[in-house]
C-alpha cells in the first residue's frame, strides 16, 4: 500500500496514519497547485454507528519546502472539532441528511485551517464544515451535493475540504504480500516454475469500494515559491512536500468525564511524501522511528534507497527473469537513479525538458516543479510514460505509482545515469496488473479530484 498500516505503532493509530500524498498543477485551475493528504486507510463504507472521522485530538499539517532545505517553510495545518446535536442517541443521524445545518445530522465535524510561514502563525478560516460520511440513499440521499458545500473558498483565492472520498489508491495486495506474486507473471514464478499456467490473470485491487478521509486545499502558485514566478529549468520552481500528523505527549483519562484528555507539546507520529517509501524500502525495526523525523534527517536512510532490498528479491522471485538486475544487484552499485528520483529530485539534462530538483540535501519530499503545465493527454505511468506532469513530478490523483516504482527498482531507470546499463525485457512491463480504471468511483476533474465516497448501503461488504 502507499502508506496504509506501514509501521507497527501507526498501525493502532489510523485517525493519525497518513496513507497517499498528492501534489499536482490544478488542471482545472493551472494559477494553482493542488495538495492533498489522505488519512485513515482501508475505511468500510458501512462503518457505523460510529462513522469514520478525523481525530479532534490530532494535528494534521501539509508542509511545503521551498528553498531545498527540506524544512518546511509554509506549513498548512488542520484542527477539527467533533460536535453532537444529541447526546443521548446512539444514530449518527436520525432523519435524513439534507444540508450541512440539517437537525437530523447528530455527529459533525468542523476545522480551522492555518497557515504558518517560517515559524509565523495565520488562521485562515475557521468553523469549516465537513460533509457527513456517505451512509446510503435514505440519510444522505443527495450525497454530492453535499461534498459540493463542503469545498470552501477562503481568503487568498485558496480552497479546502475535508472528508470522507472514495480511495483512489490502486494496488493488488493479495498478490504484492504473497511473495511477490504478481498475477500478470504468475506463470514465471519461482513457487510454481515455468509456464505452469497457460495464461497471465489480471490484477485484483484490494483498496476498491473503500474509503479514506482527505485533506485538500488548493493555492495560487504565486503563494508557494520564494521568489514570484520561475521558468521550468529553474530551481526556484521546484517544490518539495510532505504531510504529517502529530500527537501531544500526555494523554490521561478523565473517569469523571469519561474521555482522554490531552496536554503537552506534540510530537510527530505519522509521516508521508513519495508513495511506498516506509512501505517498502523502511526496514522493520526503523520504520516507527521513521515516522518520528522530518525529511532532513533522511540521509540516515539513503543507504535503503541506494540499495532496495526488492531489487534484490525480484530475481529470487521471478528466477532468469532479471539477470541484468541481478548482476546490478550483486555487483553492489549504489542505486543513483533511485536516490534522484526519491531523495534529490532529478537534475536538469538527465530527462529532456524535465527538472525537479532541490539541492543535495537527501530528503523524502514529493517533488514537483509548478513551471509544468497540466497535461493534456495525461498518462498514468508519468514520467517514465513520457508525460512530464506525472509522477514522480509531483503526483496526480490516478498516476499508476505501483507499476512505475516497481518497473524503477526493476532497472527502467538505471540508464538515466548509467548508459551502460541494460534493463531486462521484464523491466519495462512488471506491473500488478491495475490501472486507473481499476478504481470503481473513478476520479473527477475537479477540485478536490478524488471520487464520490462509497455508501455503506450501496456497497456489498467483501
Amino acid at each position: 500500500m502507499s502508506s496504509h498500516r506501514e509501521a507497527p505503532e501507526i498501525t493502532k493509530d489510523p485517525v493519525a496514519d497518513s496513507t497517499d500524498v498528492y501534489a499536482f498543477v490544478s488542471p482545472d485551475r493551472p494559477d494553482t497547485v493542488t495538495l492533498i493528504a489522505n488519512y485513515i486507510p482501508l475505511e468500510g463504507p458501512a462503518g457505523g454507528p460510529n462513522f469514520y472521522a478525523f481525530g479532534d485530538e490530532v494535528l494534521y499539517e501539509i508542509h511545503v519546502d521551498n528553498n531545498a532545505d527540506a524544512q518546511a517553510d509554509i506549513t498548512y495545518q488542520f484542527r477539527f472539532q467533533t460536535m453532537l446535536t444529541n447526546p443521548d442517541t446512539f444514530l449518527y443521524n436520525t432523519g435524513p441528511i439534507t444540508s450541512l445545518s440539517s437537525p437530523n445530522w447528530n455527529s459533525r465535524q468542523f476545522y480551522t485551517v492555518t497557515r504558518v510561514t517560517h515559524g509565523k502563525s495565520e488562521v485562515l478560516a475557521s468553523g469549516l464544515a465537513c460533509p457527513p460520511c456517505n451512509i446510503g440513499p435514505l440519510s444522505t440521499p443527495n450525497y454530492v451535493h453535499l461534498t459540493h458545500l463542503a469545498v470552501h473558498d477562503i481568503p487568498g483565492g485558496i480552497k479546502v475540504f475535508a472528508g470522507q472520498r472514495a480511495e483512489g489508491f490502486y494496488v493488488d495486495l493479495g498478490a504484492v504480500f504473497d511473495l511477490g506474486d504478481l498475477r500478470p507473471f504468475e506463470q514465471l514464478h519461482a513457487q510454481y516454475g515455468m509456464n505452469v499456467f497457460s495464461s497471465a490473470a489480471p490484477g485484483v485491487n484490494a483498496t476498491a469500494q473503500l474509503n479514506v478521509h482527505s485533506i485538500a486545499i488548493q493555492v495560487p502558485i504565486s503563494q508557494l515559491l520564494w521568489g514570484g514566478k520561475h521558468g521550468t529549468a529553474d530551481q526556484g520552481s521546484v517544490i518539495g512536500v510532505w504531510t504529517s500528523a502529530s500527537r501531544q505527549r500526555v494523554r490521561l483519562w478523565d473517569a469523571e468525564r469519561g474521555r482522554n484528555v490531552f496536554s503537552g507539546p506534540f510530537y510527530q507520529v505519522s509521516r508521508l511524501a513519495n508513495p511506498l517509501f516506509n512501505e517498502v524500502l523502511i526496514p522493520l525495526g526503523l520504520k516507527d522511528l521513521w515516522n518520528t523525523l522530518p525529511p532532513s534527517d533522511d540521509k540516515r536512510f539513503a543507504d535503503r534507497v541506494a540499495h532496495p532490498e526488492l531489487a534484490g528479491l525480484l530475481p529470487a522471485l521471478y528466477p532468469g527473469v532479471f539477470p541484468n538486475l541481478a548482476a546490478l544487484v550483486k555487483s553492489g552499485k549504489a542505486r543513483a537513479d533511485l536516490q534522484a528520483i526519491l531523495l534529490t529530485g532529478i537534475p536538469s539534462g538527465i530527462v529532456t525538458g524535465f527538472q525537479n530538483y532541490t539541492g543535495p540535501v537527501l530528503a523524502d519530499m514529493v517533488r514537483l516543479n509548478t513551471a509544468i503545465p497540466p497535461s493534456t493527454s495525461p498518462d498514468q505511468l508519468g514520467v517514465i510514460g513520457g508525460d512530464l506532469a506525472g509522477f514522480p513530478n509531483g503526483r496526480r490523483v490516478f498516476d499508476d505509482v505501483v507499476t512505475i516504482e516497481l518497473r524503477a527498482i526493476a532497472g527502467v531507470t538505471v540508464p538515466l545515469v548509467d548508459k551502460t546499463f541494460t534493463p531486462d525485457a521484464a523491466a519495462s512491463k512488471v506491473t500488478d496488473g491495475l490501472t486507473a480504471s481499476s478504481v470503481p468511483s473513478g476520479y473527477l476533474d475537479w477540485f478536490p479530484y478524488l471520487g464520490t465516497a462509497y455508501s455503506g448501503f450501496s456497497t456489498p461488504a467483501s
